[in-house]
């Protein structure tokens, strides 16, 4: 029972435990239905896929195999700052979620797809590509490493990926520098990686960048390279 449609939300600016507390709902409601499926495959119905858009207030988060030495600051200058801090149960390192990033969320169940987590990245790393050449920024991949990234002589991470599958359903996903204050990334190793630095759209084109335009032409491209229709 193939199922290519793929439902949108666009949360705005939401915080962070809400929004991932309402994806972990809809990943939990996907693998159970596909549990119930499994063992009563007469009475089996379509399992559903979800695409969230967002952006989150400061937060900070450590993926499972991640260390809490690439976070540079410690509880009482949390506070001060205002940046929230969770450990979560996706894959990858430390990263930073902000106002003027886009943070795209996935709950895709890729039995209606592909059944391929490393080609699932790659997509999802095309779909950015795709994105910001439309603004004349060349994205590339690094071999070894996740994300998307920007120039040649000094690698800069405009997107990075952390996800988490059970049964071949998918949870958490992209978060792409459009307008993001950079200098929140000062206070952590980003994904680990010490050598490297970030960079984001507006830094890119040095232009302020309308997120309703980005939101569109990202949107596109996954539906594109994914296959699926979007539906509200």
């Amino acid at each position: 029972m193939s199922n290519k449609k793929v439902i949108f939300h666009d949360l705005g600016l939401i915080d962070y435990k809400t929004c991932w507390d309402y994806q972990t709902k809809l990943f939990d409601e996907t693998v159970q239905q596909k549990i119930v499926n499994r063992k009563t495959p007469s009475t089996a119905k379509k399992t559903s896929n979800h695409l969230i858009f967002c952006q989150h207030p400061h937060v900070y988060t450590l993926g499972k195999s991640g260390s809490m030495s690439n976070l540079l600051l410690n509880e009482d200058q949390l506070k001060q700052k205002d940046i929230s801090f969770y450990k979560i149960n996706r894959g990858g390192d430390i990263t930073y979620h902000g106002p003027g990033q886009l943070v795209v969320y996935p709950i895709l169940d890729l039995d209606h797809f592909f059944s391929d987590i490393h080609r699932y990245l790659r997509y999802l790393e095309e779909a950015v590509i795709k994105t910001i050449l439309e603004y004349n920024i060349v994205g590339k991949r690094i071999e070894g490493l996740t994300g998307v990234w920007v120039g040649e002589d000094n690698p800069r991470k405009i997107c990075a990926l952390g996800v988490k599958s059970s049964r071949w359903v998918t949870m958490h996903g992209i978060g792409f520098n459009v307008n993001t204050d950079l200098t929140y990334f000062n206070n952590i190793i980003p994904c680990g990686i010490e050598d490297k630095s970030v960079t984001s759209v507006q830094e890119e084109t040095k232009l302020v960048i309308k997120m309703d335009d980005i939101k569109q032409k990202l949107k596109h491209y996954l539906g594109e390279i994914f296959e699926f229709e979007l539906i509200s």
